[in-house]
């Protein structure tokens, strides 16, 4: 009799599972398992509770990371996102005040504004700290460029 609840957990369990996908319902369900199993063999309430919560336990703590970072997407920066953090060179005067001021990132003109406010004169070598719609908010790597 207690096999068959036993069962029923382990079948609940992998439907949640299924149906979340969160990694953490599927290591009940092999602690499910291994309490049938003792029931089966006959071990008393005790040690099938305490084997259920045992192996649960040591799997969701041992397991669940390894198997999050194996199925987990890894995500690319692309487009857009793939600017912040890139440097480039200011080709016009950045003022935040008059609203003008332009950077050359990856052979692109943006547009561009000063991450702490201060004037950039041109030939400063930037670096990009976020990105607002079409501006890039950029703060100073070096002074000038000797050329």
């Amino acid at each position: 009799m207690e096999a068959i609840i036993w069962l029923g957990l382990m079948v609940v369990f992998l439907i949640v599972e299924a149906s979340t996908v969160t990694m953490v319902s599927l290591w009940f369900a092999a602690g499910s398992l291994a309490a049938m199993i003792a029931a089966l063999l006959g071990g008393p309430i005790w040690l099938q509770v305490a084997l259920c919560l045992a192996v649960s336990a040591v799997l969701l703590a041992c397991l669940r990371p390894m198997v999050r970072r194996k199925f987990t997407p890894k995500l690319k920066s692309t487009n857009v996102d793939a600017i912040v953090g890139t440097r480039g060179y200011v080709t016009a005067d950045i003022d935040n005040v008059a609203a003008a001021g332009q950077v050359k990132l990856n052979g692109m003109e943006w547009t561009a504004r000063s991450e702490g406010g201060e004037k950039i004169p041109a030939g400063t070598l930037v670096r990009v700290e976020r990105i607002e719609g079409v501006k890039v908010f950029v703060s100073p790597v070096e002074s000038k460029v000797t050329t």
